[in-house]
């Protein structure tokens, strides 16, 4: 239920943002109505979940995008995932905001399509479920998020390091 709730928060939010409805509410500095933000929190973490297996799978696929959210500082201390890009968790929604050039030259990557799977790591999942909600808030509907982080993938496999 909470998945669903989380794709009908995201459905509504865009449906409200083209329908103008959240911008006359923003140019009128109101904020939210309550039973937004019951509904919205009902969703828990929108989008879904993956664990080590699953996203093993997913990363064979063509398309899938997965996003360290950690800071700098962690990645370079304890390394990656194989195959992640560095996003840190605070610089999520000015990264996707980028133009696909800006994005490229900053992160080395491409900017991910709205039509990608996306999956956010951290450390211990708490950090990816918070990029989860930013992501699908941005229309990227295709997001889930690896609970276990880098602590459960470093059971399974040596993380990759960093220079």
């Amino acid at each position: 239920m909470s998945v669903w709730l989380g794709r009908l928060c995201a459905a509504v939010r865009a449906a409200a943002c083209r329908g103008g409805t959240v911008r006359r509410a923003a140019a009128a500095h109101q904020a939210p109505s309550p039973q937004w933000l019951a509904v919205c929190s009902f969703s828990g973490s929108s989008g879904t979940t993956v664990n080590y297996e699953e996203l093993k799978d997913l990363l064979k696929k063509d398309g899938v995008v997965l996003i360290d959210v950690r800071e700098q500082w962690e990645i370079k201390e304890y390394g990656v995932i194989k195959g992640s890009m560095n996003i840190p968790l605070g610089d999520l929604v000015s990264a996707f905001q980028m133009t696909p050039k800006d994005f490229e030259e900053k992160y080395k990557k491409s900017l991910p399509e709205k039509s990608n799977i996306l999956v956010f790591s951290c450390l211990a999942g708490i950090r990816s479920g918070k990029a989860l909600k930013v992501a699908m808030s941005l229309g990227y509907d295709r997001a889930h998020h690896y609970t276990g982080g880098f602590e459960d993938w470093t059971k399974h496999e040596l993380p990759e390091k960093q220079s």
